[in-house]
């Protein structure tokens, strides 16, 4: 059987990003291994110089050229739903008579009406795609899997299992390319143990049967990595220090003597003395994601910060001379710009070094954007809807808390030591929405 698949993905592309990005590489390697399979890979970051009309034309030259059938595959993200429904719907006017499947955070946390959001698309993969997309290719007709929809059958919502020691590396496949690569994003494990409401790294609805990726491919990707001389690596792991082999993994680069950067997102509350020791051999910058000090505020978000132990960690990564910074979120359910206001304090109490905030984002199918009614929580109109007013801030009150967050941004590394002085500073800028969403693209009509 020959069969040719088009892999589409429109990342938020960053200064120092590779070319390909993990994820769409991730599944490039384990399409690899299907027989008779030929894979086309479309990259463009839909915040550079982006050209819808070029990739639709790439799509159809595709099919135009090929002598067997092409199906299209894209990954859906918040920050590009418009852009992809815009693009299949043109596709298909302009003769795209190939499958249309679509995973993606936007496809795994969305319950059943798929098809009415996306009535171009064929196929819906909920979670992780690498084996559902290579069953997929490997098949000319339907496949019974669990996590795999097909437009028109009975939707049972379910997520793809995979195994993550069965996933090649696609690093070790060299997929992606370390030559003259000083800066890479890198994962140890997937899925987060924890239910933030805000959040879509929880797996919805689903448990993977393994969390981490096996040490020895991980150990064979940190010599790699320190061979090829990195510069700076970015873990994606939701939080690093939630795996049993974290310690191990950091080990492992001090025994390759790596003098790179490893940031590494983390969570206080599980940071040990053993960690900070092993941490503190190395150049790390570790990322806590605090959003709030407020129990209240909390359990509103299913994110409850044992405070007390929280205090503890951040003052002896202070002592350990460990680079470090924090963030927390404005416009959160039952939070006022007292509170927010307050959560900085704290932060500038315990002399946090870099303090980011960030807005309240009401992301599809987390227990927040379903339960946004009951704190009356206005949103936004962009692609990525940020939360705005609610029944404990008015919007005037929101522009303000935007005020401090950028004040906090200019500041970084250099933060007033009084929430009195912050407060002046911020008094001279207005919040500013567009760091934090994408330009709005303006789309060609795809009227026949």
């Amino acid at each position: 059987m020959d069969r040719e698949v088009i892999l589409v993905e429109f990342p938020w592309g960053r200064d120092k990003d590779p070319r390909v990005p993990l994820g769409h590489a991730s599944l490039i390697a384990m399409l690899n291994k299907v027989p008779n399979l030929i894979c086309h890979s479309i990259i463009s970051p839909i915040n550079r110089n982006f050209d819808i009309i070029s990739i639709e034309n790439q799509i159809l030259a595709i099919q135009q050229n090929s002598h067997c059938r092409v199906d299209l595959a894209i990954g859906v993200y918040v920050w590009c739903e418009d852009v992809i429904k815009h693009l299949i719907s043109s596709a298909r006017k302009g003769g795209f008579k190939g499958q249309i499947i679509l995973g993606g955070p936007q496809i795994s946390y969305s319950m059943d009406g798929l098809e009415q959001i996306y009535p171009e698309a064929d196929v819906f993969i909920r979670g992780y795609g690498e084996f559902a997309i290579a069953e997929l290719m490997s098949n000319e007709s339907k496949i019974d899997m669990k996590g795999v929809h097909y437009a028109g059958d009975d939707d049972l919502c379910e997520q793809t299992i995979v195994d993550l020691d069965l996933c090649p590396s696609p690093w070790l496949e060299g997929i992606i390319g370390l030559e003259n690569q000083d800066f890479i994003r890198w994962e140890t494990q997937r899925g987060c143990q924890f239910s933030c409401g805000f959040c879509q790294h929880k797996e919805a609805g689903s448990k993977l049967p393994k969390h981490n990726f096996c040490l020895n491919r991980i150990e064979q990707e940190i010599d790699l990595f320190c061979n090829a001389d990195v510069k700076d690596i970015a873990v994606l792991d939701p939080i690093f220090n939630s795996s049993s082999k974290s310690i191990e993994i950091l080990k492992r680069f001090a025994e390759n003597k790596f003098s790179g950067r490893l940031s590494l997102q983390c969570r206080a509350e599980m940071v040990t003395d053993e960690f900070i020791e092993v941490a503190s051999q190395l150049n790390v910058r570790l990322e806590f994601g605090l959003q709030t000090i407020h129990l209240e505020e909390g359990r509103a978000i299913n994110r409850k910060n044992n405070m007390t132990t929280v205090g503890q960690t951040i003052d002896k990564i202070n002592k350990a001379g460990i680079e470090y910074e924090i963030s927390i979120i404005y416009g959160l359910p039952t939070q006022t710009l007292q509170s927010f206001s307050e959560t900085v304090d704290w932060c500038l109490e315990k002399s946090v070094p870099a303090i980011k905030a960030f807005p309240l984002m009401l992301l599809r199918g987390t227990d927040t954007e379903k339960r946004r009614d009951e704190w009356g929580l206005k949103s936004s109109e962009d692609s990525m809807p940020v939360v705005i007013e609610s029944d404990t801030f008015t919007f005037k009150e929101w522009e303000v808390m935007g005020s401090i967050s950028q004040a906090l941004k200019d500041t970084e590394y250099n933060h007033p030591n009084r929430i009195d002085d912050l407060l002046e500073i911020s008094r001279s800028y207005t919040a500013d929405i567009s760091r934090f969403i994408p330009n709005r693209i303006n789309l060609p009509s795809t009227t026949a």
